[in-house]
């Protein structure tokens, strides 16, 4: 408010809403409702748009996920979807990790989607999306320009390293396009 004094701030309590941004809580199985909170944030599904999800298609059931990334295909005339989330699920340290959230009681509804980057990326594909790519999070960071590399690795001393490399193999980072030709949006590839 303090840069910009002209825009009026609407807040309650699951809303934020002025004339540059907008943030709202909603419940992502519930699509009607999502849909609602964004009409009232004046959401411009014509603007090309970037969905980015951190690690919550994987608490969803694979319908209920599935329904989420069709209503975003399809609602969207230019779209970005960006997802970090497990992969690899199916081996030994897969289900090691499995095994201990639902010792605490975190259950990993739709774990059965994250078998491999191509079970991924065949999750994208299937529910309307016209591109989609997948990198674990070991090969995208092997990739990093060794400067940053060294940069990273100074800012906290890891002991563990083989460790790392193994939860690295284990999360991924997915991405997904449709429509926006004329922005180059199917030529962005790792």
């Amino acid at each position: 408010m303090e840069l910009h004094p002209e825009d009026t701030l609407q807040i309650d309590g699951q809303m934020l809403d002025s004339k540059r941004y907008a943030i709202i809580g909603a419940d992502l199985r519930d699509l009607s409702e999502l849909e609602e909170k964004l009409k009232k944030c004046n959401m411009n599904t014509q603007l090309p748009t970037l969905l980015i999800t951190e690690c919550v298609l994987v608490y969803m059931t694979p319908e209920q996920s599935a329904s989420l990334l069709k209503w975003a295909a399809s609602s969207f005339e230019t779209a970005m979807f960006i997802n970090y989330e497990q992969v690899n699920m199916d081996d030994r340290f897969g289900q090691i990790m499995i095994e201990n959230l639902r010792r605490r009681q975190c259950d990993l509804a739709g774990v059965e989607t994250c078998k491999s980057l191509e079970s991924q990326k065949e999750r994208l594909l299937l529910n309307g999306w016209e591109t989609a790519s997948a990198v674990n999070m070991m090969e995208l960071y092997s990739g990093l320009p060794r400067a940053e590399v060294n940069r990273i690795e100074s800012l906290e001393f890891l002991d563990e390293l083989e460790l790392l490399e193994q939860l690295m193999r284990h999360y991924c980072l997915c991405w997904a396009t449709r429509g926006g030709q004329e922005l180059g949006l199917k030529e962005i590839t790792y």
